[in-house]
């Protein structure tokens, strides 16, 4: 299981460990959570990995943090991936990666929030209009009840070349 602190804590060892790592952010959630980019690479290939979309899906998380390594350890070493070398990717390249888009709802599925609380209990107010879905296990939304699937592509993409405002 992941929430956003341990989620924070693996990035900011992972950005002291490769100085060659750049960082920023690129909001925040509902719940002023800051919403993390990573940029391996200075090529002007462009490049974008998302997760942490669908807040019961975190295992995405997970996974690009653990690519964020193996890319790193790679370029550190010198060496390759399925016979690619990571040298010329990060040459070539510009990798955005933002590993936690939905950082509130990862927190309400992995049960970050008291089940007491004005948060959970607004989100057992919302999850009650569809008794189909176990709550918080099948909670796919951010916090307000807003589901990313229709638009998050077109927003990540525009946002990091600056064409969207929020």
């Amino acid at each position: 299981m992941i929430n956003y602190l341990i989620f924070k804590n693996q990035l900011n060892n992972l950005i002291k460990k490769y100085d060659f790592l750049k960082y920023f952010s690129i909001g925040k959630s509902v719940l002023n959570n800051k919403i993390y980019c990573v940029k391996f690479g200075n090529g002007n290939k462009q490049i974008m990995y998302s997760a942490g979309i669908h807040a019961n899906e975190y295992i995405t998380s997970i996974l690009l943090i653990k690519f964020i390594e193996d890319l790193s350890i790679a370029y550190k070493n010198n060496s390759k991936i399925y016979d690619y070398s990571i040298q010329d990717l990060y040459n070539n390249s510009s990798i955005y990666i933002i590993p936690m888009l939905n950082p509130d709802g990862i927190n309400l599925v992995n049960n970050f929030y008291d089940s007491n609380s004005k948060i959970y209990n607004k989100c057992l107010n919302i999850s009650n209009k569809y008794p189909y879905l176990r709550f918080p296990l099948d909670w796919k939304a951010n916090i307000n009840g807003v589901d990313f699937s229709n638009f998050q592509h077109t927003l990540l993409i525009n946002r990091l070349v600056g064409d969207y405002y929020v």
